[in-house]
């Protein structure tokens, strides 16, 4: 079998909180491939990881995300809603996940949130800090926001863009080449085995998501998709395990 990736979704958020430091950490210690995780803009303009649009159900704040600053979010516990073994966990910087995977063979899979609130120049700023972090081959930058990701391709043409999408599309893999996307991000139910091979033909990798149960993650398997956007992924790992004996 082909090797894919197996990449954790909000880091190992099935056991820890997601999109926090301890979640990408242990997202590694259980062997996941790769890291996705959701950036938005402070009110003074930082990336931070979280993914709601509003912070009370993960850090339990009033309010929007893009109305707090980089010190205010990074105070707040954004892990007692979790378990109360993770009190005191906070938001975390995308600088702070860069500095966690520099120098491992980590693909980050960054999804932009700015489908509900507009982040200006978000995708400026993420290019930049990419950059910066030398990350350029490791980073997939992944929308909702199809618009935002060819304004990516326009800024920074060595960096991979997904496409993410909920309901089945039509000849997906040509509108992705259309947006010159390297990806197709659909969600499980949307992944059609005649697209996967339609689109590899292209050049272009499909990773469904959020694919947690076991059979869910045999069949996007059998489909031949080349990688596996998970919760849980120690038990992708057993999957391929099981499949490769």
């Amino acid at each position: 079998m082909t090797k894919i990736e197996i990449i954790a979704h909000r880091g190992a958020s099935a056991v820890c909180p997601e999109n926090t430091m301890k979640a990408f950490e242990r997202a590694l210690e259980l062997g996941a491939t790769g890291i996705e995780t959701d950036v938005q803009l402070s009110a003074d303009g930082r990336l931070m990881l979280i993914h709601d649009e509003t912070l009370q159900r993960t850090a339990g704040a009033s309010g929007w995300v893009k109305d707090y600053t980089y010190d205010a979010l990074r105070t707040l516990d954004a892990g007692s809603w979790f378990h109360s073994d993770f009190a005191g966990e906070s938001i975390p910087s995308l600088d702070m996940l860069f500095n966690l995977v520099q120098g491992k063979r980590i693909l980050l899979n960054l999804e932009l949130k700015n489908g509900v609130v507009p982040y200006k120049g978000m995708e400026e700023r993420v290019i930049q800090a990419t950059r910066e972090w030398k990350l350029e081959q490791q980073v997939v930058l992944s929308s909702f926001n199809h618009a935002s990701l060819v304004k990516c391709k326009r800024l920074a043409p060595e960096i991979r863009t997904a496409l993410l999408y909920m309901e089945k599309l039509y000849r997906p893999y040509d509108y992705a080449a259309k947006l010159e996307a390297t990806g197709l991000h659909p969600y499980k139910l949307a992944a059609e085995k005649e697209d996967v091979s339609a689109a590899l033909a292209k050049g272009i990798v499909t990773y469904p998501f959020t694919v947690n149960d076991p059979a869910e993650m045999q069949r996007m398997m059998d489909m031949g998709v080349q990688g596996i956007i998970t919760d849980l992924p120690d038990v992708l790992v057993s999957q391929m395990a099981a499949k490769t004996r």
